[in-house]
């Protein structure tokens, strides 16, 4: 059962690549898909580009042309939860695309056609991703960079599991991501964090049959700073995140 390790940008994916067995580089559709071994799992990492389009086309280029058993999608969120901080690490249980509105005709945030607002996640994946999650923030290599003052450790990072809400805008002021929770709270829609590309993801493998998880390192709280903490976080903690979260998915995935 081949694996796909999806992410945005390529900081997301730390140094997975390097650590292939057997690299094969197949380019299609403008992208590049490395395949090979990771702790004897056949894998397949590509990056998705950055939105729900790109991320979309992706996720169908993996199941059409690799044929992957299954989709786990590794990167960085911002934090909208109450008690979900910069550093802590959130496991989707589901989807939500919080730009998706065809109101009147259908309720806001509901998917024409699927009859749901939130695609959930495989349960069984997903619990697997936690739990390789969690055993890695328990780790001395988990947390902020200490020879960095800038991303000095400020609290004992968490792991949480919970609703990821997608959209193709980068959510960046207090203002909007304040305007969003109450929002999605109304609704009865607890969310723990925002990003660009996990919905549509979601629909795809829900549309292809195709167990999915996904796990997002909180590099800013989607407020006025994130455009400060977003670029430093990717650079600095976000690929040893990946490297060590993935890694401990995979040794679970081959036993």
């Amino acid at each position: 059962m081949t694996t796909a390790i999806l992410s945005a940008l390529p900081e997301e994916q730390g140094s997975l690549m390097h650590a292939l067995h057997q690299p094969e580089r197949i380019v299609h559709a403008g992208r590049s898909f490395w395949r090979g071994a990771l702790y004897g799992q056949p894998v397949v990492l590509a990056l998705s580009g950055i939105g729900k389009v790109a991320a979309a086309t992706t996720a169908t280029l993996l199941a059409e042309r690799f044929g992957v058993a299954r989709i786990v999608f590794t990167g960085v969120a911002g934090g909208l939860g109450e008690g979900v901080q910069v550093g802590d690490v959130v496991v989707a249980r589901d989807f939500l695309q919080h730009d998706m509105d065809a109101s009147p005709i259908f309720p806001r945030w509901e998917l024409p056609g699927y009859g749901l607002a939130c695609m959930p996640c495989d349960t069984v994946l997903t619990a697997a991703l936690f739990e390789a999650a969690s055993a890695y923030l328990a780790t001395d290599e988990a947390g902020f960079e200490p020879k960095n003052a800038a991303i000095t450790h400020r609290h004992a990072a968490r792991a949480h599991q919970g609703l990821i809400v997608s959209g193709d805008r980068f959510v960046s002021t207090s203002a909007e991501s304040g305007a969003l929770r109450q929002a999605l709270a109304a609704a009865g829609h607890q969310v723990l964090a925002v990003e660009m590309e996990g919905a549509a993801v979601a629909q795809v493998c829900h549309d292809y049959g195709l167990p999915f998880a996904a796990v997002r390192t909180i590099s800013d709280r989607a407020d006025d700073s994130a455009h400060v903490d977003f670029p430093h976080f990717v650079t600095h903690v976000a690929s040893r995140y990946a490297d060590g979260i993935v890694h401990g998915l995979l040794k679970k995935l081959s036993k």
